[in-house]
């Protein structure tokens, strides 16, 4: 994670932080996570392709939102969400 940088809008990292809990600097902490998840956004369709990173952050697996420009990681959402935490344990091969 040392060679990766990160980048997102103050105005969209404050509403996350208000609904959502989850600043954009901690969810950054995502792609840390050895375990983590990355799968491609096809729901979104814009000139940038966004992708999830699922990763544990906290106690709890983080859904992070973002696209890639040139060397930047551009987060744009970030939550504590069920169908992420869903996807990570299937992948991961995790049953509680």
């Amino acid at each position: 994670m040392a060679r990766t940088r990160f980048d997102w809008h103050p105005d969209k990292d404050d509403e996350y932080l208000r609904k959502h809990g989850v600043s954009f600097s901690r969810a950054q902490y995502a792609f840390a996570d050895p375990r983590r998840v990355i799968a491609k956004d096809v729901t979104y369709s814009q000139d940038e392709e966004p992708f999830y990173c699922f990763g544990e952050v906290d106690g709890g697996v983080l859904t992070v939102r973002v696209t890639y420009r040139a060397s930047l990681v551009r987060i744009i959402g970030a939550g504590y969400w069920r169908k992420g935490k869903a996807i990570y344990e299937r992948e991961n091969q995790i049953h509680r």
